[in-house]
């Protein structure tokens, strides 16, 4: 399964450390990941810009991992949006952090954390 990694990056000092470790648990499970992180810092791009070149990750992945922080994200929040509009497999990385708190995605699968 190819998965997406999805959390807080914005003001997270340690979000690599934090996307790292996820892409680890998730790559010794042998799926295959993408995470926004290996994208790049490209500080001429905007936060519009960064979120399309995301959907389109998300477009070539059977699934989406939340991080557990993934409610303090705007971003994390519109791919978690996105993913469900496109029947995408939603992974928690923590259950509690479900969509019940998070009501407008209806519709979709959804697997309890890995």
């Amino acid at each position: 399964m190819t998965i997406y990694i999805s959390g807080k990056i914005t003001d997270d000092k340690n979000y690599k450390e934090k996307f790292a470790k996820a892409k680890a648990k998730l790559l010794a499970q042998n799926h295959n990941v993408i995470s926004p992180v290996d994208v790049g810092e490209y500080s001429f791009l905007t936060y519009e810009q960064f979120m399309h070149i995301d959907f389109a990750l998300i477009d070539c992945v059977d699934a989406i991992f939340m991080l557990k922080d993934w409610q303090q994200s705007k971003g994390a929040r519109r791919e978690l949006q996105y993913a469900a509009d496109f029947q995408k497999e939603i992974i928690y990385e923590d259950e509690a952090t479900r969509e019940s708190n998070f009501p407008i995605i209806y519709g979709h699968p959804v697997k309890k954390g890995l």
